[in-house]
């Protein structure tokens, strides 16, 4: 079992979240997160993370793209909206289709943790076999029924995603 992290200082706060659905050659970007609770598995997930008071969408998911994956990118187009709820955490996540713009691909962290307490453990492109051999309790929901990658930018049928 990974090692677990503590848990996140909005654990038992509603948030609201930017993420980026990333997809080159066919294959999609994620983020593997480590668990913060003993018994239980990470999760991959796309990009994102929560905006700070007074910052638009398109700048807390331009920050979170760099501080979580070393890419600059540009904001294309509102996809999706979808509720995430995993006791503690729920959240209010706002899907965003974006364009690697220049920087390079690095396992990034989150500022606000220390060091010996942060969640990101893996930033990798998936393609869609790769994302299949991932139990769903690792999976993001929306990645749960995906039958290709490109299903991502047309999800119309919030909240039931897919």
């Amino acid at each position: 079992m990974a090692a677990t992290v503590s848990e996140p200082h909005y654990a038992g706060k509603l948030r609201v979240r930017v993420c980026g659905i990333c997809l080159q050659q066919d294959k999609i970007l994620l983020i593997r997160h480590k668990p913060f609770a003993p018994n239980t598995a990470g999760l991959w997930s796309p990009p994102g993370g929560g905006l700070q008071y007074g910052e638009s969408m398109q700048s807390g998911l331009i920050r979170e793209f760099k501080e979580e994956t070393g890419l600059d990118i540009q904001v294309s187009s509102f996809l999706f909206i979808n509720e995430f709820i995993s006791l503690p955490l729920h959240a209010l996540e706002v899907f965003f289709k974006v364009e690697v713009m220049g920087g390079n691909l690095i396992t990034g962290h989150d500022p606000e943790l220390t060091p010996d307490n942060q969640l990101i453990a893996e930033v990798a492109f998936k393609t869609l076999s790769e994302i299949r051999q991932i139990p769903n309790d690792q999976l993001h929901k929306i990645l749960h029924q995906v039958k290709q990658l490109d299903d991502l930018l047309h999800i119309t049928n919030y909240p039931n995603v897919l």
